[in-house]
């Protein structure tokens, strides 16, 4: 069995797709691609896909990972290819690799965002940022099925600053003042999203956004306390060599082309 790890994009509108809906038109292109996908056992098999840290419904992403297992072994590039054919235009798979090593999900551990702030000025957006900066705890609420919540976004905001670059992957252009927020934000147990770092500018600085902000992750792996940095997750299996063949299997396969 070989299992290949897929980077793919939500682009444009495909950003209000939701995951469930990204999974039907991902199988959907597994059979299109004809993938000898790897099906898992009981009364209701099902293709083996693992999802990792999907973004939230309505926001843009460069960065989200998954893998599947193959039973037959295939050149992840024109696997890729291929998959990204099938996919509608958004929806792009932009990177493949064979999986070399263990514990895709556990390089995940932060994620870079990028927030516009159509209708806010950048001065205004860089004082928010200040206030938050300075604050030691930032509690907000959010309402789960268990009722309504407070916990702390500031512990979790590994890095907040205002930017002045254009051409943002947000795909929201506007002729009104606009600030763009770049944030490293550590995968943290309960989660902190985009929209809660929001509500604690709300908080500590009454940054109110007249319409809502466009989301996008640009970047999300292993976070690197010395220098800040969020890591390819993809680059161990690039770097580990294929491991070589068992003598034994050699052997055989040595009878078998002669």
């Amino acid at each position: 069995m070989q299992r290949i790890r897929l980077r793919y994009t939500k682009r444009g509108r495909l950003r209000f797709t939701s995951h469930r809906d990204f999974q039907r038109a991902f199988e959907r292109a597994l059979r299109r691609a004809e993938v000898p996908m790897a099906y898992s056992a009981g009364f209701t098999p099902h293709p083996k896909v693992s999802y990792a840290n999907a973004a939230p419904t309505g926001t843009g992403s460069e960065a989200e990972y998954l893998e599947i297992a193959l039973t037959e072994a295939r050149d992840p590039e024109r696997l890729r290819l291929l998959l990204d054919a099938s996919l509608p235009t958004g929806l792009d798979v932009v990177d493949a690799v064979e999986a070399r090593t263990s514990g895709l999900a556990d390089r995940l551990t932060a994620s870079v965002w990028e927030l516009r702030l159509d209708g806010v000025e950048p001065a205004e957006a860089e004082r928010a940022v200040a206030a938050f900066d300075a604050a030691p705890v930032v509690e907000v609420q959010r309402r789960t099925k268990n009722g309504v919540r407070t916990f702390d976004t500031r512990s979790a905001v590994a890095h907040l600053e205002s930017v002045t670059t254009h051409g943002s992957p947000a795909d929201r252009p506007s002729d009104r003042p606009c600030a763009i927020l770049r944030l490293v934000v550590r995968h943290v147990t309960p989660a902190v999203r985009p929209d809660d770092v929001l509500s604690g500018l709300r908080a500590v600085a009454d940054l109110a956004p007249p319409v809502p902000a466009a989301v996008t992750r640009l970047a999300q792996g292993l976070f690197d306390e010395e220098t800040g940095a969020v890591t390819d997750p993809l680059a161990p299996d690039r770097e580990a060599e294929a491991p070589e063949p068992h003598p034994a299997a050699a052997s055989a396969a040595a009878t078998a082309s002669a």
